[in-house]
C-alpha cells in the first residue's frame, strides 16, 4: 500500500487540461465572440448586439477568462505542493485560448495523454457533450481520435464532490450572516442553474438511467441542492424552505426552457410571505457572466424592489478545496487507468458519476456529432 505522504500518482497521464468556455475580454470581441456561441443557429447579429448589451455593462469584458487564469495558477500550485510534476494546460470552447491551439502545442510539447477537468459540473448537452464535441474538433486536425499524438479523457461529473460541496456550504452560510438577524432564520435558499431547453433537459445524462423528473439535469441540481440544504441545518439548527431555479434563458419564447426563472420565483415567495432569500449560483463553478449579470445585477435588483431582504453565496472559485478537488479526480482516474480499485468522494444520494459517458449521454438536439471520450466515441473520423 502506499505511504499517506507518498507523491500521488498520475500515470499514465502526462498532463492536465483545463477546459473551459470562454469569453470576450474587449468591447469590439463582444459580437464575434457570441457569433461563436451561437453558430449554426441563424441568430441574426442584431440580437446578438442586443445580447451583448450585457456585456458592455461590464467594459466589454467577461469574467471568465480571469477566473480560469486565476483557477490555472491555483491547480498549478496545488499540483506542485502535492509533488506532483505535470504540465497544466488551458483551451477554451468559444474564444482564445482556443482547444485546437491548445491541442497543436500540446502536441508540439510531447504531450502523450492528457486528463481533461472541464468547469462544468452537470450533464447536459450544453454542459457535457458539446464539450466533447469540441475535444473532437480539436482534436480532428492531429488526426482524430485513433490517429493524434495526443489523448484525451474528460473526468468525471464532481456536482456532488465534496469539494465542490463544502465551499457551496459555507458560501450559504456567510449569505445568511449578510441577512438582518430578526430574519435570518426564515430565509428561503433560493438554488439557480442556467436554464435550458425542456427537450435537452429531457435527454441529459445516461438513457438507461432512471432520473428524476426524468432529467439527469434538474436531478444532479436538486441533489446537490438538498445536500446543501441539509449540510446548513446541521451547522445552524434551522432547516430552510429551498428550491431549484433557472436563470439566462434565451432562444425562441415559443420554445419551452426549465421554469421557474430567479426573478420570478423570488417574486412569488416574497408575496407568499417569505422574509429574505439566500441566492446560491450552484450551477456554476466561479463568477461567469450569468452570475454577475443575472443574478448581481437582475435578481437581486428584483429582490431590492419588492422589498425581500437578499443577499447572493459566492461560487466555488478558487476555494482550496474546489482546487484540491481537481487533484482528486485526475489521482482517481489515473488509478482506474492503471486497474487499481478506487472509492471516488461523493455526497447526496445520486453517488459518483461514470468515467466514460455512456451511449446516448446527453444526446445533441439539433444533429448527431461524433465526441471523445463516451463509450459511443467512433474509432477513427
Amino acid at each position: 500500500m502506499t505511504a499517506p505522504d507518498a507523491t500521488p500518482d498520475v500515470r499514465p497521464f502526462d498532463a492536465l487540461l483545463l477546459v473551459s468556455f470562454g469569453g470576450p475580454e474587449k468591447p469590439e470581441d463582444v459580437v464575434p465572440f457570441l457569433e461563436n456561441v451561437t453558430r449554426g443557429r441563424g441568430i441574426p447579429k442584431e440580437r446578438l448586439e442586443e445580447v451583448g448589451e450585457h456585456y458592455f455593462l461590464f467594459g466589454g469584458r467577461s469574467p471568465i477568462n480571469d477566473q480560469c487564469r486565476a483557477l490555472l495558477a491555483a491547480i498549478r500550485e496545488d499540483l506542485a505542493g502535492a509533488g506532483i510534476d505535470l504540465p497544466v494546460y488551458w483551451g477554451n470552447r468559444n474564444w482564445d485560448p482556443y482547444l485546437t491551439d491548445t491541442l497543436q502545442q500540446m502536441a508540439e510539447d510531447g504531450i502523450s495523454r492528457a486528463a481533461c477537468f472541464v468547469t462544468s459540473a452537470y450533464s447536459s448537452w450544453s454542459s457535457c457533450r458539446q464539450y466533447r464535441e469540441n475535444l473532437w474538433d480539436a482534436i480532428e486536425p492531429l488526426g482524430g481520435p485513433a490517429g493524434s499524438p495526443v489523448q484525451l479523457q474528460k473526468l468525471r461529473h464532481y456536482f456532488n464532490h465534496p469539494g465542490f460541496v463544502e465551499p457551496n456550504v459555507d458560501a450559504v452560510l456567510a449569505a445568511l450572516a449578510e441577512l438582518p438577524e430578526d430574519v435570518r432564520s426564515d430565509a428561503h435558499l433560493v438554488f439557480v442553474t442556467h436554464s435550458i431547453p425542456t427537450a435537452m433537459s429531457a435527454t441529459s445524462g445516461d438513457p438507461e438511467r432512471d432520473w428524476e423528473e426524468g432529467s439527469a439535469y434538474v436531478a444532479q441540481h436538486l441533489d446537490v441542492a438538498r445536500t446543501i440544504t441539509a449540510r446548513v441545518a446541521e451547522e445552524t439548527g434551522t432547516q430552510h424552505e429551498m428550491a431549484l431555479t433557472y436563470c439566462s434563458r434565451s432562444g425562441s419564447p415559443h420554445v419551452p426552457w426549465l421554469e421557474p426563472d430567479v426573478n420570478d420565483h423570488l417574486t412569488e415567495i416574497h408575496a407568499a410571505g417569505a422574509r429574505a432569500a439566500v441566492v446560491i449560483p450552484v450551477g456554476f463553478v466561479s463568477d461567469h457572466m450569468e452570475v454577475v449579470y443575472d443574478l448581481d445585477t437582475e435578481a437581486l435588483a428584483t429582490a431590492k424592489k419588492i422589498g425581500l431582504p437578499a443577499a447572493r453565496a459566492a461560487t466555488a472559485g478558487t476555494d482550496q478545496r474546489f482546487v484540491a478537488m481537481v487533484r482528486d479526480l485526475l489521482v482517481e482516474r489515473a488509478a482506474l487507468e492503471r486497474g487499481e480499485e478506487v472509492a471516488p468522494a461523493a455526497t447526496g444520494e445520486i453517488g459518483p458519476m461514470w468515467n466514460v459517458c455512456p451511449v446516448g449521454c446527453c444526446a445533441n438536439p439539433r444533429a448527431e456529432r461524433p465526441a471523445l471520450c463516451g463509450r459511443d466515441t467512433p474509432a477513427s473520423v
